[in-house]
């Protein structure tokens, strides 16, 4: 179904300051793609064109279609609030290291996060080594929780020549002798131009919200159904936090080790409404 007729000379501001027009179809797109059947999308659609102004900065937009979306289903709500519950993994990289890594894992690689390695001149610290298909991929993590950030040219320039010490070091290894060595940069934000333009001509690859198109971190963890165990609004702030100091940063994690829960104190009525919101979550209903 398509998009009703919208405003079409209304300007919306970005999280960088920056204007752009209002498409509605990238809305509609959204709310589908947490869960919402056509006739729900549609009806938020037409809410937010009677209410939208010039100027309306996107993050208030966000903030009424989450919020109709929330009256009618906290599951397809949860799916559509995954870049804040990105957001919400912390203070530290860390967590967003483990998700990385469990984005690899569900292609079939052996994963390593936050190891340190021998170049040939010196050694690095990697967060992340997915290995696997014949081919390792050396991973650098750059996690922010301001909306809006950017990964600027100096993170691709130094990573390319950490990447490049590492693998002249594991080409003369036996143990690395049938491997192909990929090197990247994955965030939870955004790349800058030039960071997009030099990993590009050096064959760096990018991992971002929004980058590579059809391939970005926002497409894969729709497509492969990787959530953050932030979404969950089942869970209080304070159980987000203590299973994220175990190391479980994903629903798919969570629901391969629902022993942690008795750990944590969560049983009865709580872990049944619990399991049955991961369910849905997991499942898409």
């Amino acid at each position: 179904m398509n998009a009703p007729n919208a405003p079409r000379n209304i300007l919306v501001r970005k999280a960088s300051g920056e204007e752009e027009s209002f498409e509605p179809e990238k809305l509609l797109q959204s709310l589908r793609s947490a869960g919402a059947d056509d006739a729900m999308a549609n009806e938020i659609l037409a809410d937010i064109e009677k209410w939208l102004t010039n100027g309306t900065p996107t993050r208030k937009i966000y903030a009424r279609a989450l919020s109709l979306l929330g009256h009618r289903t906290k599951s397809a709500a949860g799916r559509y609030r995954i870049k804040d519950a990105l957001m919400e993994l912390g203070n530290s990289g860390r967590p967003f290291e483990i998700f990385v890594g469990e984005i690899f894992k569900a292609k079939g690689y052996e994963v390593e996060t936050g190891i340190v390695v021998q170049g040939k001149s010196i050694t690095h610290e990697m967060d992340v080594i997915a290995t696997g298909h014949g081919r390792q991929h050396l991973v650098e993590c750059k996690y922010s929780q301001m909306q809006g950030n950017h990964v600027s040219i100096q993170v691709p320039l130094y990573v390319h020549s950490r990447i490049n010490d590492i693998v002249a070091l594991r080409q003369t290894l036996n143990e690395y002798r049938n491997l192909r060595f990929t090197g990247w940069i994955a965030t939870n934000t955004r790349f800058s131009t030039d960071s997009i333009q030099y990993s590009s001509d050096y064959s760096l690859e990018l991992l971002s919200w929004d980058y590579p198109r059809g391939e970005s971190l926002r497409n894969i963890i729709e497509r492969d159904r990787i959530f953050p165990v932030t979404i969950l609004s089942a869970l209080n702030p304070k159980e987000k936090v203590s299973l994220i100091a175990r190391d479980i940063v994903t629903c798919g994690q969570l629901a391969a080790n629902r022993g942690v829960l008795k750990d944590m104190g969560i049983s009865g009525k709580k872990e049944t409404i619990l399991l049955d919101e991961l369910g849905m979550i997991e499942t898409g209903r």
